[in-house]
């Protein structure tokens, strides 16, 4: 991602800018410069001589290749006003220095070379000021107060995008996924316009709702069941009166605050609650942030089965503050980290390689490794969920149904063991599973295999599952999704990194799989 700095004129942008770039050892660039050395004149003589209209076309071709080829970019303060230049720095970091008029004024009163302040130029800030703040506000991941010290304003934008990622998901109604240290920030810039907010929430993080509810407008706080005891038909009812009783209406939001439980929860409320209204994702959990939180599928458990019941309905927004998973157990990190893991086999092996190398260090919340390794695998899932939202592609490559690797076996083991197993031990149990359908199939060797045992064991993971035999556990496995009438359909490896979906194995390979994972 590129780093862009929008504001009004004489906010800083460029000199910001250009110490920003320095002191990251990056290389930068001022968007307007380059407009003046491809016209071979001044921005002021481009007005003067072919208007504002030419000078624009002009700004979003420079725009557009600034963001492709450099790390650090400064636009002009007109640059937001073109919605093509706006879609642009979506998938960028983009920095609002906001600076008040009077500081300003003071900094352009010996700078007579800017066509829009030409006149009364107080009165033509305020102009702009109107024009454009809800779209610098917009626009922006991050507002500094850009009326200090150049110093003071350097830092704090050095604070503010260390370590940020923004992953952007490119399916039905296009959203962001922000992942870092702080980032929870961003939660009232993706508010705008709204009134009222639920927030949903496990017992558990009652503090920390309530901690939220104080920045945010007539908040309703609806504290839900812990995990997957949330995913039921009673609390969606409950859920659905409290949204009523509360009156909130279609320009309201809810919030999904929590693991992958209570977002799958929220986020079918939102999807159902007056036809859907704008729901945001909040994990608190390494398995919410990798999996639950991305990717549109919201949805209830019944007795015959999990997720039976469920929408496609995609967040406005999802929000992965890295310092919410401190303090997390460690077997809560070990059971996220399995869908980390499945992402690394069916797709990105580099996250293969970094488990590999140092194990522990991805176990670690704080480390680089862990961040690595997370970043990727949500790259992962929003690639395959803009490609394939409603899980339709039936390609060699499976489509969405990638995702589900490892997921009939571990979905059947949840079943059967009352949802006391937690997801991310199942699907591991399940990864292994495949991996030995797979070489029984002669699509993997025994090298694989062994990798798959060896690199989830190292994270603590389960590798074996003794807790039903092969009679019942076959019968729930029928109920998966991604069964087509009685035929059982699996996600299997073509390969490291290569999946396909794989129907009509024979039932005598699906079961002496099963006996090679018993403990």
């Amino acid at each position: 991602m590129t780093i862009v700095f929008i504001g009004l004129p004489a906010s800083g942008k460029t000199t910001i800018g250009a110490e920003v770039a320095e002191k990251l050892g990056l290389t930068f660039v001022d968007a307007d410069a380059m407009i003046e050395q491809r016209a071979r004149q001044s921005i002021r003589e481009i007005f003067a001589d072919k208007g504002e209209p030419y000078f624009r076309e002009l700004e979003l071709d420079a725009v557009t290749t600034a963001l492709a080829t450099t790390d650090v970019v400064s636009v002009g303060g007109g640059a937001i006003t073109n919605p093509a230049i706006r879609e642009l720095l979506g998938s960028h970091q983009v920095v609002w220095l906001d600076a008040p008029i009077s500081q300003l004024m003071s900094r352009v009163q010996e700078n007579s070379d800017r066509p829009l302040l030409s006149g009364d130029t107080h009165a033509r800030f305020i102009m702009l000021e109107e024009e454009r703040l809800s779209l610098y506000a917009e626009a922006a991941h991050f507002t500094v107060d850009a009326g200090r010290d150049k110093d003071e304003v350097v830092t704090e934008v050095l604070k503010l995008i260390a370590g940020i990622q923004i992953i952007s998901v490119d399916a039905g109604h296009p959203y962001q996924v922000v992942i870092g240290s702080g980032v929870l920030n961003r939660l009232a810039g993706a508010l705008e316009a709204v009134d009222k907010v639920a927030i949903l929430h496990p017992p558990v993080l009652s503090s920390m709702a309530a901690d939220l509810a104080q920045e945010l407008p007539n908040p309703v706080i609806l504290e839900v069941p812990e995990g997957e005891s949330a995913k039921t038909a009673e609390v969606l009812d409950h859920c659905w009166r409290t949204l009523a009783q509360s009156r909130l209406t279609r320009s309201d939001a809810v919030i999904g605050l929590g693991g992958g439980s209570t977002t799958d929860l929220a986020g079918f409320v939102a999807a159902t609650y007056l036809r859907g209204i704008r729901f945001i994702n909040i994990s608190t959990t390494v398995l919410g942030m990798a999996d639950a939180a991305v990717g549109g599928k919201t949805g209830i458990n019944i007795p015959e089965g999990k997720n039976l019941v469920g929408s496609f309905y995609e967040p406005h927004v999802v929000l992965c503050d890295l310092d919410l998973l401190k303090g997390l157990p460690t077997e809560e990190v070990r059971s996220g980290l399995a869908e980390v893991v499945k992402c690394g086999f069916i797709s990105d092996l580099a996250i293969v390689e970094v488990v590999t190398q140092d194990p522990s260090k991805v176990c670690d919340t704080t480390t680089k490794e862990f961040a690595e390794v997370l970043t990727r695998a949500i790259q992962v899932k929003a690639r395959v969920v803009s490609g394939d939202l409603r899980e339709q592609d039936q390609t060699h490559g499976a489509g969405r149904a990638a995702l589900n690797y490892g997921h009939t076996l571990g979905h059947a083991i949840e079943k059967r063991e009352g949802f006391t197993w937690s997801h991310g031990n199942a699907i591991s149990v399940g990864m292994v599973y495949a991996a030995e359908v797979a070489l029984r199939l002669g699509m993997i060797d025994a090298d694989i295999v062994t990798q798959h045992r060896e690199i989830l064991g190292s994270l603590g993971l389960p590798i074996s599952y003794s807790g039903s035999d092969w009679k019942s556990i076959r019968s729930t496995m029928s109920l998966d999704k991604k069964a087509r009438g009685s035929q059982l359909r699996l996600i299997l490896l073509d390969g490291l990194g290569d999946v396909r979906v794989v129907p009509n194995i024979d039932e005598n390979i699906l079961e002496q799989a099963f006996l090679a994972i018993r403990s």
